[in-house]
């Protein structure tokens, strides 16, 4: 049954569910800009690091990211200009490029490491342990109806 000011229960919780990121965004939309990143990209050198030292194709970055990016090579190639990132096509595979993350790339998120830990305390440090296992777990079964099947980020 919907409650007065929506059309349903469904409606309700997509809209508190977009507020909510619309709120907690603002901290890291804040924290990033201060190191000219935005969250994305933050997220790309994150998955690079994970990887590191070896390489990943820019398709299976692509499909590890938190948030879809239509143009993940204007994205790679805005970190890249700032040496962040380094690109390769290797000899066998022409068509594929692999991206890896540089020195100066490693050394930004270690800079980072202890703000990003302070947002997201800032952020969710009001609940408890056992809230946030359930949001998280009340999240995942919301999003698993529409994970894509490429995707490996859950």
């Amino acid at each position: 049954m919907a409650t007065p000011h929506f059309d349903s229960l469904q409606q309700e919780a997509f809209l508190n569910l977009w507020r909510t990121y619309d709120r907690l965004r603002a901290f890291e939309d804040e924290l990033f800009a201060a190191v000219g990143l935005t969250p994305q990209q933050y997220n790309v050198l994150r998955l690079l690091k994970a990887a590191a030292p070896a390489s990943l194709p820019t398709l299976t970055l692509a499909t590890r990211l938190v948030s879809r990016a239509p143009d993940i090579t204007r994205m790679l190639d805005k970190l890249e200009q700032r040496g962040l990132v380094r690109r390769e096509r290797p000899d066998d595979d022409r068509r594929t490029v692999q991206v890896g993350i540089t020195s100066e790339g490693l050394r930004l998120l270690d800079q980072l490491k202890q703000p990003v830990r302070q947002c997201h305390l800032e952020q969710l440090g009001h609940m408890k342990p056992a809230q946030l296992r359930q949001l998280i777990d009340l999240l995942r079964i919301a999003r698993s109806p529409h994970e894509d099947e490429t995707s490996t980020w859950r």
